[in-house]
């Protein structure tokens, strides 16, 4: 039987290529989650917030399509779980949304204006980075674990909608993985192309080839990194991925792991996984855009109070998204492809933490003014 696993290396490029190409097209086409919001809550401009939902709609049809072909199950990630913890969703939904509000712009957005050489997303991601880290592994994470996390629904099956519905209304659970996912997929589409800004070149190809990426993910991790049976464990094992799991384009934990293996480099079993090469590619797909566009330049803090908005906006996207199990990308795109309960109420979320903020904003200004 031909043991030979799939190469960690080939994963790490697979996700450094994806990450690139996210980098490059999100840089010209100004994709931005937090933007998107703001649009909507300052101008009522929604061709933005339709370019990530065009992203949303093609990580949807991609991913049905892979699970129907049998290349990926994303039922087995860390989004679809059968334990619904609504309220770390909810309360870290609604602190990300504030934090990239704050900071300018979510972990993405970070690594997009990195590669155009601003110098206030090196601090965003290095504050962004550790506050994840601790919340992972360190002091925020134990109070995480003893509260939040303990507040949780235990569901009969999955979490995602086709499996909840069967068994909310007796229906058939394959017939509904056979229709709803490209139902929702159609409606998503229908609305986005309802608007003639957004069937302009920049958010058609900001969202498809956004989408495409989230899509790449899951196939990278869910079938090239697949491992049937593990040689060493005799169980199904995913390689070159930090949650051991299926996973796709998803950057708090990824900003974690990046510090952490900048720190202990010289230790045999840190290596750069799917996660980390994703990110490296967003400021490397970036900085081409900016250098070919000659659009680089470098930007600092204007005072001290722009740079403790941004310290404690990193700080809260980096509890905030390690408590919600995902950022504006890891659960807004990678975790609502598969369905998933808890991406819709992390995405509802943070969308309204960062429209409240964007108004208290507002109301202080116009109160100084």
């Amino acid at each position: 039987m031909d043991t030979a696993l799939p190469s960690a290396s080939l994963i790490a490029w697979l996700g450094f290529g994806l990450g690139a190409v996210f980098g490059f097209v999100g840089n010209k086409t100004n994709f931005c989650t937090m933007g998107a919001v703001s649009d909507v809550v300052n101008m009522g401009n929604w061709t933005r917030m339709r370019m990530w939902l065009l992203a949303i709609a093609v990580a949807i049809f991609g991913v049905w399509a892979m699970q129907r072909a049998g290349l990926v199950d994303t039922r087995q990630s860390i989004y679809t779980g059968a334990n619904l913890m609504w309220l770390s969703n909810v309360v870290g939904g609604l602190l990300f949304g504030v934090g990239m509000t704050l900071a300018s712009g979510c972990a993405s957005k970070a690594l997009i204006r990195l590669g155009g050489g601003n110098l206030k997303s090196l601090v965003v991601f290095v504050v962004l980075g550790i506050s994840a880290y601790v919340t992972l592994k360190g002091v925020f994470g134990v109070w995480r674990v003893n509260t939040l996390d303990l507040v949780s629904t235990k569901l009969a099956t999955t979490q995602d909608l086709p499996a909840l519905l069967s068994g909310a209304f007796g229906l058939d659970r394959a017939g509904l993985e056979g229709w709803l996912p490209p139902a929702i997929g159609a409606l998503l589409l229908a609305f986005v192309l309802s608007n003639r800004e957004a069937r302009g070149a920049d958010p058609l190809l900001g969202g498809i080839v956004i989408g495409l990426t989230v899509v790449g993910g899951w196939y990278a991790t869910g079938h090239v990194g697949f491992v049937a049976e593990h040689p060493d464990t005799l169980q199904e094992a995913f390689i070159g991925t930090n949650s051991n799991r299926a996973e796709s384009l998803s950057l708090v934990a990824p900003y974690a792991y990046t510090l952490e293996l900048l720190m202990f480099w010289s230790d045999a079993s840190k290596h750069v996984t799917f996660g980390i090469a994703t990110a490296l590619g967003i400021v490397a797909g970036s900085l081409a855009w900016a250098l070919a566009s000659r659009t680089w330049r470098e930007e600092s803090f204007p005072d001290a109070t722009d740079l403790k908005r941004h310290i404690v906006g990193a700080i809260l996207m980096g509890f905030g998204g390690i408590t919600a199990l995902g950022c504006t990308i890891g659960q807004g795109l990678s975790g609502l492809s598969t369905l998933a309960l808890g991406s819709i109420i992390t995405f509802l979320s943070i969308c309204a933490g960062a429209a409240l903020t964007m108004k208290v904003d507002y109301w202080r200004l116009m109160r100084e003014a």
